[in-house]
């Protein structure tokens, strides 16, 4: 698969390239170009920060439809624990599970349990550990984030698989005890609240492959479960009420799990990336550990929800208040069958050419251009900003008639001058202002 493949993606037809997704992507992956926006697949990271900001919902995320489970004998429901935080309070997470069995699953294993099994190693590493702030890498967008814009911070992820993966290892290999079937009969279906985690599974960093089989949306799966509560009878699956584990969809949930004093929690790509600035510049050695989320509030703020994210996040800390425990997990595994088995690298998004020579005369053609831009990062251009647009300009994707500013200003000068010419007056002021101006 292309290394590059992304689950968000562009509705061309519903766009109308009014910029709103230029200025709010992180990684400047976007551009707009045509009256259409075009996304840069190598830049993209999944955040879902677009498919929010569009208000023409051109803007979207591909993720596997639920007939995909019948391509099993054997069919796990993987659901987040955000899935829980979707209905009403008259709705038992118990329901919910039952409800994903009579949809077609043969079994229910919650992310939760992963998610425990992720605190006790992870409080274990912390211990250990001679760098400092770690950083989680249980938010896949904020992994791939660090790749691209603080490669720096790569060593500062802790490298242990997050709890989707955790779980869905721990799923397959209790069913292919319990059932006899092989691998290639037993499907694993993880239940997201967003765009990341698919393109998690699809194109997996850290893991040379996810333990994962399909994603399915929870606004996809979210009408069906409706539709089979009332179904529901008194025979429902076990459900594993761990509250400390079932923390984890919010903002904080993570680190309250750990039980750890000298921490940062942060929540939101924009808040993220100036926490991460902080770190690459060492102005934060004092903390131990700090919890990134891509999402505002967390994972219950997740593009591919259906419930008011700061209504969600409520309903989960009531129900991790409710089952106020975390249980350990004995496992058969070892420590280091967790740990990532690939190592990740940097995406040199920025790289001008392969010749050196070559990268920083365009690097020097770059900066000229920026001093004549007029740094106002309006995205009327189609691009995120004006140190971008010198970027596309030198890259070849733009020209400097692309800027709005210098276009009219440009057309101000013309027609002074013809003016001038027409009025048979001294133009030769605006013939060296016209030179100077870089239009020529």
């Amino acid at each position: 698969m292309d290394i590059h493949t992304h689950s968000v993606i562009l509705d061309k037809d519903e766009c109308i390239g009014c910029t709103n997704c230029i200025k709010k992507c992180p990684t400047e992956a976007i551009r707009v170009k045509d009256g259409k926006a075009k996304i840069i697949k190598n830049r993209c990271i999944d955040c879902g920060e677009c498919i929010r900001i569009c208000p023409q919902r051109a803007k979207k995320s591909i993720s596997d439809p639920i007939s995909c489970i019948h391509n099993y004998k054997y069919k796990i429901a993987l659901p987040a624990p955000t899935l829980l935080a979707q209905f009403d309070n008259t709705v038992t997470p118990r329901q919910i599970l039952g409800a994903l069995k009579l949809i077609g699953f043969d079994h229910v294993y919650e992310v939760s349990r992963g998610a425990d099994v992720v605190s006790n190693f992870t409080r274990e590493y912390i211990k250990n550990a001679n760098i400092t702030p770690l950083i989680s890498s249980s938010c896949p967008a904020i992994v791939r984030l660090i790749r691209i814009r603080f490669p720096s911070l790569i060593d500062n992820l802790i490298p242990i698989e997050s709890p989707m993966e955790v779980a869905a290892k721990l799923a397959r290999q209790k069913a292919k005890e319990e059932t006899g079937l092989s691998d290639e009969d037993i499907g694993v279906f993880f239940i997201s609240p967003c765009p990341a985690k698919v393109s998690a599974v699809k194109n997996p960093l850290g893991l040379l492959k996810s333990n994962v089989n399909n994603v399915i949306s929870i606004e996809n799966i979210y009408p069906l479960i409706k539709e089979k509560l009332d179904e529901v009878s008194d025979d429902i699956p076990e459900f594993y009420d761990s509250g400390k584990a079932i923390g984890w969809a919010r903002s904080g949930g993570e680190t309250f799990s750990l039980n750890i004093e000298n921490y940062l929690c942060v929540d939101g790509i924009d808040h993220v990336i100036k926490v991460l600035d902080a770190i690459e510049n060492e102005n934060l050695k004092d903390i131990d550990f700090v919890e990134c989320l891509a999402c505002v509030n967390g994972c219950v703020g997740g593009p591919l929800t259906v419930e008011n994210p700061f209504i969600a996040r409520n309903k989960i800390r009531k129900i991790s208040n409710e089952y106020d425990v975390q249980k350990e997990i004995k496992l058969k595994q070892r420590v280091d069958e967790f740990l990532y088995s690939k190592e990740i690298v940097p995406e040199n998004v920025r790289k001008l050419d392969d010749n050196i020579l070559k990268a920083m005369k365009k690097m020097e053609q770059i900066d000229m251009i920026y001093k004549l831009l007029p740094n106002l990062d309006c995205g009327a251009c189609g691009s995120p900003s004006c140190r971008a647009l010198a970027e596309d300009i030198v890259l070849g994707y733009s020209d400097l008639d692309d800027c709005m500013v210098l276009f009219r200003d440009k057309v101000n000068c013309f027609l002074k001058k013809h003016h001038m010419v027409l009025n048979g007056e001294d133009n030769s002021a605006e013939d060296e202002e016209f030179k100077n101006s870089g239009y020529e």
